[in-house]
């Protein structure tokens, strides 16, 4: 029996692959099989630690530059790809008009840009797009409303894509991710009393891993999910139905 998780042949890229969640979900699908590449802004391979870069094939994209997104060298042949970029702003920021728009155009404008630059490629594959948000798109976020709205723009992408991109053969469908120790998240998982109230607030007991958003990837872009269609999973150790 074929295993529905080897990814052996598969063609697959993460866009914002090489730190945190995405670096965890191109490391995932890299184990089963995959010939993996990942996007991230630093000039080459060797500006990344060599853990993260591991058997990934890298290039330079700043996806928030719409010239470089219409002009970058995507991948002949694409099965999966993921979409993984996204920034926050802290101490306010995003409540001017400067940091609102930079958020915006990362976390929000940059997927429909690179939705649209891969749309063909997964439809000759019969491939799978997938939009990794988070669980601030289904919550107020006090200091942090640029990033909350992209996410929840993400979200709604997902279901939009996902009715628009069926009749080509693609399934698009999104991750919301909890907390996870990641560099966007570092700024306050750090302080210890703010993490110690976040791991209360999880049914889980703990705070999420990059792996942990993997396992989901690779599940929604497989055969097992052929029938999954503009679905966002949030992935939260139960925080957004307990906590």
């Amino acid at each position: 029996m074929t295993d529905p998780l080897d990814y052996s042949g598969k063609i697959v890229l993460v866009v914002g692959g090489t730190s945190g969640i995405g670096n965890g979900i191109a490391q995932g699908f890299r184990e089963r099989g995959a010939t993996v590449h990942v996007t991230g802004t630093r000039a080459s391979a060797e500006d990344y630690p060599d853990s993260e870069m591991e058997g990934l094939a890298f290039h330079s994209l700043d996806v928030a530059d719409r010239e470089a997104v219409d002009a970058f060298g995507w991948p002949d042949t694409l099965d999966v790809v993921v979409l993984c970029q996204g920034i926050a702003r802290y101490g306010r920021e995003e409540f001017t008009r400067e940091g609102w728009d930079a958020v915006m155009s990362v976390n929000l404008d940059s997927l429909l840009d690179c939705a649209n630059a891969v749309r063909q490629k997964l439809a000759d594959t019969g491939g799978s797009l997938l939009i990794v948000s988070s669980i601030g798109g289904y919550r107020g976020l006090v200091g942090n409303p640029a990033y909350g709205a992209s996410k929840a723009g993400a979200i709604s992408m997902v279901k939009s894509l996902g009715v628009a991109f069926a009749g080509d053969g693609i399934r698009v469908n999104g991750i919301a991710p909890g907390y996870v120790h990641t560099k966007i998240n570092d700024a306050f998982l750090k302080d210890e009393n703010t993490q110690k109230h976040i791991i209360s607030e999880t049914p889980r007991g703990r705070l999420g891993l990059p792996e942990d958003m993997a396992g989901v990837a690779l599940f929604l872009a497989s055969p097992l999910a052929d029938y999954v269609v503009g679905q966002t999973i949030s992935v939260d150790g139960g925080m957004s139905v307990g906590g």
